[in-house]
């Protein structure tokens, strides 16, 4: 019964002392007003200081009229902000194969670069991966769902 008593005494005061750490903590949260400053964003997620996310056709990597648009306003900002560097990641759907989605992916962001560099972007300042089918935004099996995950997104890495 002792034993009992005293485990309880101690599970009550541990569990105490992680709450008022807790709230002492809860100053050093990022608030609305400096949220922008304490993360780097990206683009799927609205946080990538006004760069957009653009989107591929099916089994294609060739840039359409609207993703130059939205790829030349993104050139813009990158020319605004001389510092900031990127990264663009390359996703597919989630049909085919692990190793062609990967190629897929790197060639969707590749082609981004390319456009990007083409139009007076520094290329020291933008890396590429490929995260193929891996990262899917929506994971619905529908034509919608697919056209959403077909797309390269921006990561700010430094600013």
């Amino acid at each position: 019964m002792k034993k009992l008593l005293m485990l309880t005494l101690a599970a009550t005061l541990a569990m105490t002392a992680c709450s008022k750490k807790h709230n002492a903590d809860e100053g050093n949260l990022p608030t609305a007003a400096n949220a922008d400053e304490n993360t780097m964003g990206d683009s799927d997620n609205g946080q990538a200081m006004g760069l957009q996310t653009i989107h591929f056709g099916y089994d294609t990597y060739t840039l359409d009229t609207e993703a130059k648009g939205i790829l030349t306003s993104n050139v813009q900002i990158l020319k605004d902000k001389t510092s900031v560097k990127i990264q663009v990641e390359g996703h597919c759907d989630q049909r085919g194969g692990i190793q062609y989605n990967i190629a897929l992916g790197e060639k969707r962001a590749n082609a981004v670069k390319k456009f990007m560099v083409d139009n007076g972007v520094s290329a020291d300042r933008i890396t590429v991966i490929s995260f193929g089918k891996e990262k899917p935004l929506d994971n619905g099996m529908s034509e919608e769902a697919y056209a959403k995950n077909r797309r390269a997104n921006f990561v700010i890495t430094s600013r």
